[in-house]
């Protein structure tokens, strides 16, 4: 147990350069809300359910973050800063999911009215900025990147960089300009935005257009001097 709490504390180091020593992610408040959830959790497992709200609303009380019990999460979990987080009773979770505060993992209605999957499932490596909203059972899958205040309501590929209401990928994988952390999962470059990233693409397809209409010209002017140059040597013997 206690190694894999010096792993967890280095995992967090590892994403947030604001610590100087272990003891200070002791006092983080995302800290006490994955410890408090774990507890809940268990409870919830044992269908002790009152007892399992019970440690949630003081979590909630304590952190300013609310995860529903029954939500599954993974190891590593980073919940930086947390005001305003909530994670819905059936969200998943993986393994070194980095979350901001103000995030949303919403659920939606069923139409049957029967409660089934109704939040996201968030694959390993995941990053999700600030004021982010990911509603119903979509999946962020592997090291996707959701910018902040982003609005996802359908699954994320993997390694996609989602930014914009509705949310939208970005043209560019996130392995091509981050191998490691990415704090907020936002990229603050324009290169990044998907508006100028299309007429970027736009202006690449006009320029090889207009390469391939020059081409075409100017093997036209060419055949119109082959086909003209027997004419010239025929009206010289004529004459």
């Amino acid at each position: 147990m206690f190694n894999g709490l010096v792993a967890y504390l280095d995992s967090i180091k590892a994403r947030d350069p604001a610590p100087r020593s272990r003891w200070e992610i002791l006092l983080y408040p995302g800290l006490l809300a994955v410890g408090m959830h774990r507890i809940a959790h268990w409870l919830f497992e044992a269908r002790l359910f009152f007892l399992a709200r019970f440690v949630n609303h003081l979590s909630r009380f304590l952190t300013a973050i609310d995860i529903h019990p029954g939500a599954t999460i993974g190891r590593h979990l980073f919940i930086d800063h947390g005001f305003g987080v909530v994670i819905g009773e059936t969200a998943e979770i993986g393994d070194n999911v980095s979350i901001y505060q103000g995030v949303t993992l919403g659920g939606t209605d069923p139409a049957n009215g029967i409660g089934g999957k109704r939040h996201p499932t968030l694959a390993d490596d995941v990053i999700v900025g600030s004021g982010a909203q990911i509603l119903g059972p979509v999946t962020v899958n592997a090291r996707a990147r959701v910018g902040a205040n982003a609005v996802v309501t359908k699954d994320v590929p993997e390694g996609a960089v989602m930014v914009g209401i509705p949310a939208r990928s970005t043209l560019l994988d996130a392995t091509e300009y981050a191998r490691e952390f990415v704090p907020y999962g936002t990229p603050c470059s324009e290169t990044f935005d998907p508006a100028t990233q299309k007429v970027e693409l736009l202006q690449c397809q006009l320029e090889q257009m207009q390469k391939q209409l020059k081409a075409l010209l100017d093997e036209r002017e060419l055949a119109a001097v082959d086909d003209e140059a027997p004419r010239r040597k025929g009206s010289r013997t004529g004459a």
